[in-house]
């Protein structure tokens, strides 16, 4: 599913416009980046939770040419799933 057909399902299921089921759902991801950029935590209880991690700067390899680079330190969104969600789709 993309978000295309996130819009979709929202505007058949509770006979919504597209356009205003657009607007709902870019809300919640624009709150969801929002709060990921400021350093908070997000949790959808029996979904899973996101986080920002922070990578270290490290020593990489380019593949191509195998020269070695500097990887600068980062951060980057991470998604743990939830209990019920794992079990959901484990079929338990």
């Amino acid at each position: 599913m993309n978000k295309s057909d996130l819009i979709l399902k929202l505007a058949e299921k509770h006979n919504l416009t597209e356009k205003n089921a657009t607007q709902i759902v870019d809300l919640v991801f624009d709150g969801f980046t929002d709060t990921l950029k400021s350093g908070g935590r997000i949790e959808i209880r029996g979904f899973g939770s996101f986080t920002v991690r922070k990578y270290k700067a490290y020593k990489g390899r380019n593949p191509r040419n195998g020269e070695h680079v500097d990887v600068k330190p980062k951060k980057a969104p991470f998604f743990k799933v939830g209990r019920e969600l794992k079990k959901m789709v484990d079929g338990k």
